[in-house]
């Protein structure tokens, strides 16, 4: 099972608001002929992480599979954060979209020199707005280093974090 997550925060190329963004790109990945989309969270407004002025996220998370390899399915999501505007300036600015690749079955891998890619994602156990939409696709999923269960890595987060369901 392949975990990805979505979050935007700021109105795509076409002015669209960050909500629509996040559905749009749903869509993108459903339609995709290198993805076979699962499972789709409902989407979850959240605060910045870290704290700051942006504008709130609205984030969601979706199971998939795919013959890809993870550099590969990488690659793609890239090509389409940057189909729908995404420039990549600095680490955690405000985003028209950003879908991380958090994890491949129980793939554990490094970054290296011929990537950047690290699986698990590196602090998605620390995010409640990963963690409580990934619950929501994936309830039995197990973080494949700590080996611990998704209900207990939710009890373990910081409960600053603000991170609720919007209205379908």
């Amino acid at each position: 099972m392949i975990v990805i997550g979505l979050g935007a925060n700021l109105p795509d190329s076409k002015g669209r608001p960050a909500i629509e963004t996040l559905r749009a790109a749903i869509s993108s990945l459903r339609v995709a002929t290198w993805l076979d989309v699962i499972a789709v969270s409902r989407l979850w407004e959240t605060a910045p992480v870290p704290i700051s002025d942006q504008p709130w996220y609205v984030n969601a998370v979706l199971a998939a599979k795919s013959e890809l390899s993870p550099v590969e399915l990488l690659g793609n999501l890239h090509d389409l954060e940057n189909a729908f505007g995404r420039v990549r300036r600095e680490r955690w600015e405000a985003r028209i979209l950003d879908l991380d690749l958090l994890a491949v079955d129980d793939e554990v891998t490094g970054a290296d020199q011929l990537s950047e890619l690290v699986l698990p994602h590196p602090r998605m156990s620390e995010r409640a707005f990963v963690l409580q939409p990934l619950a929501e696709v994936a309830p039995d999923w197990r973080h494949p280093v700590s080996g611990e269960g998704i209900a207990a890595l939710i009890a373990r987060l910081d409960p600053a974090q603000v991170c609720r369901p919007l209205p379908d």
